[in-house]
């Protein structure tokens, strides 16, 4: 029977209170339910477990899976539905699935290694951008039946924000002239896009991970529905202690994706305006300081002016 960390309990009592604690309270008894339903061997969980409780373990055949439980079923359907529109195109594989149980079994990259431990920036720009060549190239009809949430929606936290403070006395806390700037890009980015594609939402390096000697395949897809440029974001948002000055960072990412990938640098600039202010307004949903927010907004302005 596989043991439920001690801080990942923690975790999701902070985050879901006691319906967190009961949760990983049935969470053995769910793992011997998925163990019968999969025909599984259940081994350890991950040690950087968050939102989920994610485990290795291995098929009849002794091949390598992760077993993934989420409390959340209706977010880990429609993740494991976008892995498949990606049909193993830049991500892992679904085995199976079972939602009334809230687990799906996946295939396990390997080895494993996070494009983030990739110290030289310019290659691991070079390798998203081939992960990100091939994830984007989603036929339509892989996706259009799926009710997943618009980029609109995605930004709703700012829309929220604006609701907000229209009906209360307090002076709004962040700057205007970037609320305004955000939601100026955000009606333009919108309206002026051509073609819709299945985002991943979260690409970022930690969610890219290498499978074999030369490949690599994504993990953990939010799925969205908006303008390509959007799923380079997250990515540039891990710009420290990666050779150089976050500015120098954001440039140097920004010139390789615009050449590699035929991307837009100013629609990449708006974008990251607008992620800024996102992230403030989420921020501030949170009882957090929403000041990072308006830093990411700022270093992103230079490519819009």
């Amino acid at each position: 029977m596989a043991m439920v960390p001690s801080p990942f309990i923690a975790r999701m009592r902070e985050l879901r209170g006691e319906e967190g604690v009961s949760w990983t309270a049935g969470l053995p008894r769910l793992t011997d339910s998925c163990a019968s339903r999969f025909g599984l061997v259940i081994e350890a969980p991950f040690s950087d477990l968050s939102w989920n409780y994610v485990l290795r373990a291995r098929q009849a055949d002794g091949s390598p899976v992760v077993l993934k439980c989420s409390m959340n079923k209706e977010e880990l359907t429609k993740e494991m539905n976008v892995l498949r529109a990606y049909a193993g195109r830049g991500a892992v594989a679904v085995i199976d699935a079972d939602e009334e149980l809230g687990a799906a079994v996946m295939q396990s990259a390997e080895p494993g290694t996070q494009l983030a431990d990739i110290e030289d920036d310019t290659l691991a720009t070079e390798i998203f951008c081939s992960v990100f060549r091939r994830l984007h190239d989603t036929a339509e009809s892989e996706f259009k039946d799926m009710k997943l949430p618009s980029i609109k929606e995605h930004f709703a936290a700012i829309e929220r924000y604006r609701e907000r403070y229209s009906v209360q006395e307090a002076q709004a806390p962040l700057p205007e002239s970037w609320v305004e700037n955000a939601e100026e890009c955000l009606a333009y980015l919108i309206a002026s896009t051509e073609h819709n594609v299945l985002l991943h939402g979260d690409l970022h390096h930690y969610n890219i991970l290498r499978q074999g000697d030369e490949d690599w395949a994504v993990i953990d897809p939010k799925g969205i529905i908006g303008d390509i440029h959007f799923d380079t974001i997250q990515y540039m948002l891990n710009y420290e202690d990666r050779g150089g000055t976050c500015e120098e960072v954001l440039e140097r990412r920004i010139a390789i994706m615009t050449e590699r990938l035929g991307l837009d640098p100013r629609r990449i600039g708006m974008w990251g305006v607008a992620r800024g202010v996102l992230e403030a307004c989420w921020s501030m949903e949170s009882g957090e300081d929403w000041h990072n927010g308006i830093r990411i907004t700022e270093r992103f302005a230079k490519w819009i002016d």
